[in-house]
């Protein structure tokens, strides 16, 4: 019993961390190709460099403002109360990344916009690849 439980946290680790690795490539890409449109829409004079910073900026706002706990949420509850179903885990996924977004805007001062919305689709997705992953390797024998 105490062995099963140990693998199983061991199990729940390593599937967290390839469906944390899945969801950074998702938003890598597709965040690659939203970062060279704007650099082309923003920058049509040429001035690559302080645009490119700026853009570096924002990400960097962006990153602080990740936080695990609503993914480890869903693992969580997931886990306790042995939820096997796919829909549960590509769903929170998908919820849990797409509040990062919220998050990050939330450590902004100043007046409170909504992110745009392909910021969230694109969130929402990696959200959903990262949920199928973990389904995948652990969430099937919860």
């Amino acid at each position: 019993m105490l062995w099963r439980t140990v693998g199983r946290i061991f199990v729940v680790a390593f599937a967290f961390l390839l469906a944390t690795l899945a969801a950074i490539f998702v938003v890598l890409t597709l965040g690659l190709e939203r970062v060279t449109g704007e650099l082309h829409r923003l920058a049509p004079d040429g001035d690559f460099v302080s645009t490119s910073f700026s853009l570096m900026d924002q990400g960097l706002a962006l990153l602080a403002g990740l936080s695990i706990i609503p993914a480890l949420l869903v693992i969580f509850v997931g886990e306790i109360v042995r939820i096997r179903s796919l829909v549960y885990y590509v769903a929170g996924g998908g919820a849990a990344l797409a509040a990062v977004p919220l998050l990050a805007r939330m450590q902004q001062s100043g007046a409170f916009a909504m992110p745009e919305q392909t910021v969230w689709q694109g969130f929402a997705t990696a959200g959903f690849a990262g949920g199928f992953v973990y389904w995948l390797i652990a969430g099937r024998n919860a």
